[in-house]
This record gives structure tokens, sequence and C-alpha cells, in this order.
């Protein structure tokens, strides 16, 4: 009998190569998976630490949470009243922010004594514990054109749109869509 020292075609690569092609295969899947990963935290999806008690109880401090950056940006979504939104503060726009719309461009509003009238209208704001209200009021005032009105959760320890001013729309890069962090608070943001 003669012993075989060729790799046979029939029988396959031989171990050295089957193991070079498995290892460029994962170089190649892992390298798909950090394209897709990155392109969606550049573009669509940016985790973010929320930083103080302003949005309670809907946020605290030191939660992580994912925004959408993409519906923003691209004009697929309209700013709507009630999301939660990120942006560049305008006192300093080195700093984010992230705050509840209240009023739209256009809009009126008013607060009387802690509760939000838009347009002549009680706004319903059902994620405002009543502890966490203050009763001062402001107002009325007109939103300016693109340009939007934010409050947070927290009226009592929120900075926002009464002490500073009206947001812009071309300063808000993304909605808060979902909290990965607590485990136990894990999932999507009303």
């Amino acid at each position: 009998m003669q012993e075989n020292h060729g790799s046979d075609p029939s029988l396959g690569a031989t171990p050295a190569r089957s193991t070079i092609w498995s290892a460029l295969a994962w170089v190649r899947d892992l390298a798909f998976s950090v394209m897709i990963a990155v392109i969606l935290i550049v573009f669509i999806y940016q985790p973010v630490k929320v930083e103080g008690t302003s949005m309670m109880p809907a946020l605290a401090d030191q939660e992580r949470i994912f925004i959408n950056k993409f519906t923003y940006r691209f004009g697929l979504g309209s700013v709507e009243r009630g999301d939660t939104v990120v942006f560049w503060w305008p006192p300093d726009p080195a700093k984010s922010y992230i705050k509840r719309v209240i009023g739209l461009p256009g809009d009126t509003v008013r607060i009387d004594a802690g509760h939000v009238i838009v347009n002549g209208r009680p706004l319903l704001e059902d994620y405002v514990p009543e502890e966490y209200r203050d009763r001062v009021s402001w107002g009325p005032e007109r939103v300016p054109r693109d340009s939007y009105f934010v409050l947070g959760d927290h009226r009592m320890s929120s900075s926002d749109s009464r002490t500073w001013g009206y947001v812009k729309r071309k300063d808000i890069y993304g909605k808060a869509v979902f909290v990965y962090w607590p485990l136990e608070k894990m999932g999507r943001l009303r």
C-alpha cells in the first residue's frame, strides 16, 4: 500500500488551509459587524448618559438611554409635542440637554401656577407627578418660528425654556427612545 503525501483534491482543503479560511471568515464577519455598529451609532442611535434629575420620573440621574438621531436629521419625522428631545443648550452649545417638547412653532404657551396651557387649552401632563410640579406662572408667549418651548418633567429642579428661552430646530439632534441601563428600567421611553 502506498502512502499519500500530497493533498487529495477530492478530500477538500488541508487542515492548515481550512484554519486560515475560517480565520479570514471570522475577521470578515467581525469587520462587517463593527461597520454595522458604527453606522448605527453615528447615523441612527447614540448612547447617552442622563445627568441630573430634571426629567424624573421618566429618566433618572445616571440612566443610560439611546437617542434616535436619524428621525430628526433627515426630516423623516417632525418634532412633536410630548417628544423627549436632546439638543444643544442655547446658552452654551457645547453642552447637551434633554427635555420634553411642550410648545411647537406658533403655539401660545402660558403657565398658570404650574399648570401648562397651550393655545388656550390645559395640557394633560400625566408624566408630571403632582409632587414634581411647581407653582410658577409664566407667559403667555408665542413660540417663534423654527423654535420649541421645552420643559423638564421634574419642574421644581428643571432649568428649561422658562429660564433660558426657546430651542431652535437646528439645535435638536435626537429623540430619546430607549432606556438600556439600569436593566430593571430597560424598555421604550414614553
